[in-house]
């Protein structure tokens, strides 16, 4: 081969390497799931929960007294990440901080490299649940963390 098909040949092999390396999707020998650290995942029970956080855990108990006034006082951990996006009587916010929060409380515990530790999640709750306006800002910090973790 001459130079000029050579530097040709290199030219188009450096090209379709970076295309595969921008490519969406599944790779070719390995596949990871960025939906592990989700409400909904948690939820399933595909995964062990951590012993720090038992599934069946009261919510009062976990994040304190103060989310008696927003939630069942009753309610567990795997039913408070089950909660769907409408009902049960409760503002749409406060739903999502509820599911939100609870995965993010298991991933601190659970995911390496979580960028919140369990005491933050348990303050950051506290501080959300005085209004709805808080409520859905810290909903959606929450559901950015679960949706890039893992």
């Amino acid at each position: 081969m001459d130079r000029t098909t050579c530097f040709l040949v290199l030219v188009a092999l450096v090209m379709v390497t970076a295309a595969a390396a921008h490519r969406q999707g599944p790779g070719f020998l390995y596949t990871r799931s960025r939906k592990r650290c989700t409400p909904q995942y948690w939820s399933s029970e595909r995964e062990e929960w951590p012993r720090m956080v038992p599934k069946y855990s009261a919510l009062s108990n976990v994040f304190g007294s103060g989310v008696v006034e927003r939630y069942r006082a009753n309610m567990t951990l795997l039913e408070a990440a089950a909660t769907e996006e409408k009902g049960q009587g409760y503002d749409v916010e406060f739903l999502g901080l509820l599911r939100e929060s609870t995965a993010a409380l298991v991933n601190s515990y659970a995911r390496r490299g979580y960028p919140y530790a369990s005491w933050e999640v348990k303050t950051l709750v506290i501080r959300a649940l005085v209004s709805r306006e808080a409520a859905a800002y810290q909903a959606q910090q929450f559901l950015e963390a679960n949706s890039n973790c893992g």
